[in-house]
């Protein structure tokens, strides 16, 4: 019943999506290591980032704990491969929709979404999270799906989604996890 229900959810907007058994997800201590080495610029900085989400471990339990996940994309054409601009754009549209899962269903259902925290930028108009602080928003943020450890190109493979849909394009990754 569930999985039907964030099917239609996620039908609406998704451009692929897939279940896959949450016991076959690719746990990756590269992909932290990637966050330590803060190549993105996050690493301590916010609460869905590491070291604040906890160890792959920890996530994996969370995460395994769970039958089943609902991984979503989206993708949107650029104007070049060097279009940054258009790449954030698109990621914003993206998390906003994965944000609106995480509304509808993020209380029973985790949800992780593409890349660092947005939420106190849209409410406040302020980039900085308030990491150490407490957070502000507790109830709307989601971590992504790489600060879990999780390895989104062996996801992409699993769930036999596209990672690469051509050129001047890019492709975001979701999911929700659930029992059914």
């Amino acid at each position: 019943m569930m999985k039907e229900i964030l099917i239609e959810a996620v039908r609406k907007f998704a451009f692929q999506y897939a279940i896959v058994p949450a016991s076959v997800m690719i746990f990756s201590p590269d992909v932290i290591k990637a966050c330590e080495t803060n190549v993105c610029g996050n690493y301590n900085k916010y609460w869905t980032c590491p070291p604040a989400l906890g160890s792959l471990e920890t996530n994996k339990e969370i995460i395994t704990a769970f039958s089943y996940a609902l991984v979503w994309t989206s993708k949107s054409k650029l104007e070049d491969t060097f279009d940054f601009e258009g790449m954030m754009s698109a990621k914003d549209i993206h998390n906003t929709h994965t944000a609106k899962m995480h509304e509808r269903f993020g209380k029973t259902n985790p949800v992780y979404g593409a890349g660092n925290c947005t939420v106190c930028e849209i409410a406040t108009g302020d980039k900085t999270c308030a990491y150490p602080e407490p957070c502000r928003f507790p109830d709307k943020i989601y971590p992504s799906i790489e600060a879990a450890g999780i390895n989104v190109i062996e996801l992409s493979r699993s769930a036999g989604l596209r990672y690469n849909n051509g050129e001047n394009t890019v492709t975001y990754f979701s999911m929700i996890l659930f029992d059914d």
